[in-house]
């Protein structure tokens, strides 16, 4: 299995230094180099696209700006030499935040946790019914905890950990949303902010924008309010 790379950056040498890193590693291929989003976008529309090594700071439109744009957009590491974006730049479920200079290494520790997003993903959309166990597994403050899916009220981003809320205790994991999004079921837990997982069975109201879970209240993204709310309702709102 190889990931289909996009390498956008208006450095010359920063696309060459990428572009050499993904040579090097199996499991990624190089699709195409962009100097800037729009050359990006236009490249995207012709061909698949499963990762895109993104720097930020371009001319005309920024890599957090240009990644806002896309309805459907695939993994994403960003590269960059400003660690000020960092916070924003993970509030958008991206997969790494890669600094400059960047070292082989950590390149490759980007790259191999792509593809298990990738993995994971793949999977589920070729066994959509396949049961999950009631349970999962985190890694938290050097231990794995046991986690049982019914436990869970709802999960909050916190840069590039989470923080897994459940009836009687906070856990915090280094975890992307995304990877948890990806790897949760289904039919039990829904995206309803970038920032927030929620478990259905434990939602208890909707008010405007916002779910009540007990006594916390959970924002809805504008985006996704529609969808959010049909899932949540589906058929079983009783009318007049």
């Amino acid at each position: 299995m190889k990931l289909n790379c996009l390498i956008v950056d208006d450095e010359p040498v920063a696309r060459k230094g990428i572009a050499e890193y993904v040579s090097d590693v199996e499991f990624l291929n190089l699709a195409g180099q962009c100097e800037n989003a729009l050359k990006a976008s236009a490249l995207l529309s012709q061909q698949t696209i499963d990762l895109i090594f993104l720097d930020i700071q371009m001319p005309k439109i920024s890599g957090i700006d240009f990644l806002k744009t896309l309805n459907h957009p695939p993994l994403v590491i960003f590269t960059t030499a400003y660690s000020e974006y960092a916070v924003e730049g993970y509030s958008l479920d991206v997969v790494d935040y890669l600094m400059k200079p960047i070292t082989f290494d950590r390149f490759l520790k980007a790259a191999q946790k792509a593809l298990e997003i990738y993995t994971l993903k793949r999977a589920a959309s070729l066994h959509p019914r396949e049961a999950p166990h009631d349970y999962f597994f985190v890694k938290c403050d050097g231990k794995f905890e046991k986690v049982f899916y019914h436990e869970v009220r709802y999960i909050e981003a916190m840069q590039n950990y989470a923080v897994i809320h459940t009836l009687n205790r906070k856990l915090i994991t280094y975890i992307t949303m995304s990877s948890l999004e990806h790897q949760l079921p289904g039919d039990q837990f829904l995206k309803v902010h970038k920032s927030f997982i929620v478990s259905i069975a434990r939602i208890k109201a909707l008010e405007g924008n916002e779910i009540l879970m007990g006594d916390t209240r959970i924002p809805i993204s504008r985006n996704l309010k529609d969808e959010v709310t049909k899932h949540i309702l589906g058929n079983k709102l009783f009318k007049r």
